[in-house]
């Protein structure tokens, strides 16, 4: 059975100014897709005004919530022991946020509910996307 979680999480986008600006995020997983979590966000605030996805692995998450974690595109690391920090790197520049950490811990243990460390059906994961890449050759 297919199941899948969404969580609404507010951020604060860190600014070059050291402003602090509210940006409502959706933090998303499915257990069709279950080595990965999603973050969305609304189209307001990206450049193009289409909402923005950032898809990651669910152990970065796991990871950063303790440690820095991460490299290339996303960063994730405690700071203090109320909030978390997102990195997100794009071809467009670098976005700095900052969780609420009980919520991203909130977030991963209802994850782990859906599909327990370890348990993830690799082969489905490994088959979609092999179709997605050769597609019907």
């Amino acid at each position: 059975m297919d199941i899948a979680l969404e969580q609404p999480a507010r951020a604060r986008l860190i600014t070059g100014e050291e402003r602090e600006i509210a940006v409502p995020a959706k933090l998303r997983y499915a257990s069709t897709d279950p080595l990965a979590v999603h973050i969305d966000f609304p189209g307001e605030l990206s450049l193009d005004g289409h909402g923005a996805t950032w898809t990651f692995a669910r152990s970065l998450l796991e990871e950063g919530l303790r440690e820095p974690a991460g490299d290339g595109d996303v960063h994730i690391w405690p700071c203090g022991q109320m909030c978390t920090v997102v990195e997100l790197h794009s071809p467009y520049g670098m976005a700095l946020l900052q969780f609420d950490t009980s919520a991203l811990n909130r977030f991963l243990l209802r994850t782990y509910a859906v599909v327990a460390t370890g348990e993830e059906d690799l082969g489905a994961v490994v088959e979609r996307g092999l179709s997605a890449l050769f597609g019907s050759v």
